[in-house]
């Protein structure tokens, strides 16, 4: 790929990444050839030439203010000659060639309230969609939740003793902003009714065949009222994906009496040991109980307890569960097995091969 000119021409598209990579990543790119965790949260990566440089990785929540952003610019200009980066998971990371900047850095960044860790054996920044915060769709928070579930099970982010790593991840609705379908501990929150209609506010907002074209499922029918045109929903074919709503504002889904929170484990993308796998219902459904969701926090951390205690060394949590059965974890969980835990999905991804992993 062609450098891009120092200055551009145009506006249009993103600036090209090499601009912004520190000078000895741009000058080993795709040479590296180890790395290693000195301590939880500090990695250095050493390449063909000899060049090291050292990443420390802290915790930030996924919104956070201008003047938070300003102190790490300051710790970077200090210590990193200004280069900062975030992570997919919403870790904020210090890059330097000192190794004696370590140890400072990682003094600044908890001074600000911002434990250092998340590598190796240990709970990742929890990734996390918008929540109440801005999503129309939302059935439950994003912020208020990780917050609460991370506050109880900090010390599994600042140590490295789990069997394995242990992502966990929130989306506040089942159209997963966030990377629940594939993450160990998956906090998803759910809708139990379909849109509330009002007929007289549609045939003034919405247009009915916009409003009936979102609807994946054909659960939005058109229909006249009192004359009127309008539309119906079926119940028995509602997903509570709320595109309805997007384009017809008369149509919301969110309800606080039945709206809630169900968890999902066994996920994970990497193909080391087993190929990636979905994640699969263990609790069908929790209430929302705002501010500090007690009882998911509950059932997430007696998740991480009963794997910490009994899977082997770098058993992912979905690989303990399959050598146990799910009958056996189901017991040690104290989950009770429900009609939601039946898997009728039509396409069941039983029948396709959908990784990479061949064998003969």
């Amino acid at each position: 790929m062609t450098a891009e000119p120092a200055e551009r021409l145009t506006d249009i598209g993103p600036p090209h990444y090499e601009r912004f990579l520190p000078p000895v990543v741009k000058a080993n790119y795709g040479k590296w050839v180890s790395h290693e965790i000195l301590q939880p949260g500090v990695l250095v990566h050493t390449a063909e030439s000899g060049d090291k440089i050292y990443s420390i990785r802290a915790a930030t929540a996924r919104l956070i203010s201008v003047p938070k952003i300003r102190q790490f610019c300051d710790i970077a200009d200090k210590y990193c000659d200004g280069h900062i980066r975030w992570t997919s998971r919403n870790n904020v990371e210090f890059l330097t060639t000192k190794k004696e900047n370590v140890e400072p850095i990682k003094q600044a960044v908890e001074a600000l309230g911002h434990p250092v860790g998340g590598t190796g054996n240990s709970i990742t920044n929890i990734v996390h969609t918008q929540g109440w915060v801005h999503c129309h769709s939302a059935a439950t928070d994003a912020s208020g939740i990780v917050k609460a579930v991370m506050d109880e099970l900090m010390d599994e982010f600042t140590n490295m003793r789990l069997p394995g790593k242990l992502r966990i991840a929130l989306a506040c609705c089942l159209n997963m902003c966030g990377a629940v379908h594939c993450s160990d501990i998956a906090i998803l929150g759910i809708h139990r009714r379909p849109p509330t209609i009002d007929h007289d506010r549609l045939r003034k907002m919405c247009e009915i065949p916009n409003t009936v074209a979102a609807c994946p499922t054909a659960a939005v029918r058109p229909v006249t009222i009192d004359g009127n045109p309008s539309v119906e929903v079926i119940e028995e074919q509602c997903m509570f994906c709320a595109n309805c709503f997007t384009v017809c504002p008369s149509m919301p889904l969110n309800d606080p009496e039945y709206d809630g929170v169900s968890i999902w484990v066994g996920g994970k993308v990497s193909n080391a040991r087993h190929e990636p796998t979905f994640s699969k219902l263990a609790v069908p459904y929790i209430p929302n109980n705002p501010p500090r969701w007690p009882e998911v926090v509950s059932a997430v951390k007696n998740l991480v307890t009963i794997w910490t205690d009994n899977a082997r060394p770098y058993e992912r949590m979905g690989e303990w569960i399959e050598r146990i059965g799910w009958p056996r974890f189901f017991e040690m969980a104290g989950i009770d097995f429900q009609k939601e835990h039946i898997d009728d999905f039509k396409h069941a991804v039983t029948t396709y091969k959908t990784s990479a992993h061949l064998r003969f």
